[in-house]
């Protein structure tokens, strides 16, 4: 009688078993994909199976106890069927999955005009708020409206933006103020949940706070703004080391001093005090690996640009790790003129950092590549772009050695802009930027004191 019962139990768990594995495998099941691999979505189906039909669940357990009653009874006969239902437990197949955590949206908005380390450094913090970055884009029109024209186009501010590591989404045409509206839209369209801004005033023409929505509606975070840099900084820089000797009289209608209208542009460059940790944030951390194809491209990539971004691009394409040569303020200055860099190499190496199809630079590189830097640093190919800044000092061809060993390369350059292009739409709407400088300065001036007077000292 006993070994009836045993029997059964052991056909019913194995007909239960057989069942269970074919579902398992049934190729009718949804699937889903994750990176390369597929993977089976998560084991609820098992327990809407459990709720639908209860007495499949009922047998397992008569089966399991009539087993459990029958090898008692038999002294410990081992039965090969039993461990598989004991497997199921390690399985967890009757373990609910747990859903994952969700994720984190964080929106950021700017002009993003003339991108500089400060934006990129914005962006990294903001997007350690978050899992997710979405980045706000304002459109052309608002920013003539609200600061005055922009140097750079829609077009190009986008290449810059898209191209940081730390941006995940851009939207385009973004408002300059975060209206009620438009904020509704962020968190229901976009499922934004903190907007993000830099602890410097972010003002309106009629001198109201542009988040005052934002903190209005307790989803506003605040980060700690990049001190040194800013894009009124860098038009100052501009016109400071390009203004013609002509240009001497300011447009307040008072004449200025030559000495005070013309800062040098080393107390200009003195305010970025570079750390080590600030370059360990911008930097990947990551070597190239055994057998990685290493591309080598060098520049400048002064007033870091579209066309640096989509040449970087380029050249990643060719292989697994980009490094970049970031020449000296010296080298530059005695190839591209004594009112270049506008940045300086600090500055420049974390702009180049920040673009995400750069892997590491060369902080000061040389202006020729020598057989040493292509043995040190394993170079697979050197690269340079068909556009670029035209050398004052071309005696020698600074890629002379891989062109020799055949490891040199000529890319075709997406864009014809260079630093150039940038320093000259700065100059020829010199009267609107000097105006625009202003009339934030002295925005920005009644907001301070505004705030030291309702907070006191």
């Amino acid at each position: 009688m006993h070994l009836f019962i045993l029997q059964f139990s052991l056909s019913l768990s194995l007909s239960l078993s057989l069942s269970l594995s074919l579902s398992l495998h049934d190729p009718r099941r949804k699937k889903k994909k994750k990176g390369n691999k597929m993977d089976y979505e998560s084991n609820s189906w098992i327990w809407e199976g459990v709720n639908n039909y209860p007495g499949v669940l009922g047998g397992l357990m008569v089966t399991a106890a009539l087993v459990g009653l029958s090898t008692s009874y038999f002294g410990g006969i081992g039965v090969p069927y039993l461990s598989l239902l004991c497997s199921w437990s390690n399985l967890g197949i009757f373990h609910k999955k747990k859903s994952g955590k969700r994720r984190i949206r964080v929106y950021m908005d700017g002009c993003f005009d003339l991108m500089h380390y400060g934006h990129a450094n914005a962006l990294r913090q903001a997007k350690a708020l978050g899992d997710e970055l979405v980045v706000g884009l304002v459109s052309d029109e608002e920013i003539l409206a609200n600061k005055g024209p922009p140097v750079l186009t829609m077009e190009e501010r986008l290449a810059l933006v898209s191209g940081l590591k730390w941006v995940d989404e851009v939207i385009t045409d973004a408002p300059y103020a975060i209206t009620e509206q438009f904020l509704n839209r962020l968190f229901h369209e976009y499922k934004i949940d903190y907007v993000i801004h830099g602890d410097d005033p972010c003002l309106l023409p009629d001198g109201t706070d542009a988040y005052a929505a934002a903190k209005k509606a307790g989803r506003y975070k605040q980060i700690k703004r990049t001190e040194g840099v800013s894009s009124t900084d860098i038009v100052g820089r501009i016109m400071s080391s390009l203004r013609g000797p002509k240009v001497c009289e300011d447009h307040n209608a008072t004449d200025a001093k030559p000495k005070e209208e013309s800062l040098s542009k080393s107390s200009q460059l003195t305010q970025f005090l570079p750390t080590s940790r600030r370059i360990v944030q911008f930097s990947n951390g990551k070597g190239p690996g055994p057998n990685a194809r290493v591309i080598y491209i060098d520049g400048a990539f002064d007033l870091f640009h579209a066309g640096h971004v989509e040449i970087l691009k380029r050249a990643r394409e060719l292989g697994d790790f980009l490094l970049v040569g970031i020449h000296s303020d010296e080298t530059v200055s005695e190839h591209r003129g004594s009112h270049y860099p506008v940045m300086h190499l600090h500055e420049r190496s974390l702009s180049v950092l920040a673009c995400r199809y750069v892997d590491e630079v060369i902080i000061g590189a040389p202006w020729e590549i020598t057989k040493d830097m292509i043995t040190t640093f394993n170079m697979s190919i050197v690269v340079h772009g068909t556009v670029s800044e035209r050398s004052l000092n071309g005696r020698r061809d600074p890629y002379e050695v891989p062109k020799s060993i055949g490891i040199f390369r000529l890319l075709e350059s997406p864009k014809d802009i260079v630093t150039t292009t940038v320093a000259q739409r700065i100059m020829a709407n010199h009267e609107a930027y000097v105006k625009r400088n202003a009339k934030k300065a002295k925005s920005e001036q009644r907001y301070y004191d505004e705030k030291k007077y309702v907070f006191g000292d």
